[in-house]
């Protein structure tokens, strides 16, 4: 007379401990960050629609003709996203003697950009970036062929008070040393009121013979949003492929186990893999 003795496969074992589900706090992080992805895309796809919107508006301002620039009444009004870059012109007489050195870095190399005030026939002061001068013309007398006495008229580009210093670098009044075009702190430092909240970077066609290189203003706007929301949607479907293969790939996956009768042809079949069943066998 023959007994059957049954053995529970290890594999069958090792399949039931894989086959259980992840645990909950990973679900909610994996889906918060798909989430999180997708609305990361959709937002640099808006910022694209908006950074190809002010391209197009600055060209727009930069290559029309001359305006007057802003009164005095209209000035509480002035604002980047209206005014910025618009082409401009403005008359009056320079007050040289009251200029200020920025320093700059340029396609002409480092150095200076010269604020001089433009005194109106109103009595109010508009701040003019006549343009660059390298460090061996930073002192007045070096060009004092290029700094005109009577009544001037400059056109350029409008161009909003910079008071946040530059880069890493905050601007020294007391000590004269100037890293941005802060408009109100300069008109403070030099003795100056009714002073617009803008200044005009002057064009090429303003510049006086021996004076500042003006017409150097960068108008650029990198604008690389598609790339960026490429990125956020790629690995959002990255994930995506992760979630599924964890939550949804054991739903085609057939659950396949062997009963062998004791005394059967096969029972001495020995199965192994990740769908062995029972291993019975004879004795």
């Amino acid at each position: 007379m023959s007994e059957a003795r049954t053995v529970t496969s290890t594999a069958s074992g090792a399949r039931g401990k894989s086959a259980r589900p992840p645990s909950l706090w990973l679900t909610v992080l994996s889906l918060t960050a798909f989430i999180l992805l997708i609305a990361l895309g959709v937002w640099q796809i808006e910022r694209r629609a908006w950074k190809l919107a002010l391209i197009d508006r600055v060209e727009q301002r930069v290559h029309a003709p001359a305006q007057s620039a802003p009164s005095p009444a209209s000035w509480p009004t002035v604002s980047a996203a209206n005014d910025e870059y618009r082409h401009i012109s403005v008359s009056g007489r320079f007050l040289h003697d009251r200029e200020t050195l920025v320093q700059a870095v340029t396609e002409e190399g480092p150095g200076y950009w010269v604020l001089t005030p433009l005194q109106r026939e109103d009595g109010t002061f508009v701040l003019i970036n006549r343009g660059f001068v390298p460090s061996e013309r930073r002192d007045p007398s070096a060009r004092q062929d290029g700094n005109p006495d009577g009544q001037v008229e400059i056109t350029g580009l409008l161009r909003i008070t910079e008071p946040k210093g530059g880069f890493l670098r905050n601007n020294v009044p007391q000590h004269n040393r100037w890293y941005s075009r802060d408009v109100a702190a300069i008109a403070a430092a030099r003795g100056l009121q009714n002073v617009a909240p803008f200044f005009v970077d002057a064009d090429a066609g303003s510049q006086m013979g021996g004076g500042p290189i003006g017409g150097l203003t960068v108008v650029r706007f990198p604008n690389n949003h598609l790339i960026y929301a490429l990125t956020w949607f790629a690995l959002a479907f990255m994930l995506a492929g992760r979630l599924f293969v964890t939550f949804g790939g054991g739903l085609f996956r057939r659950n396949r186990f062997v009963h062998e009768p004791v005394g059967g042809p096969s029972a001495i079949a020995r199965r192994t893999g990740s769908d062995a069943g029972e291993i019975v066998e004879q004795t």
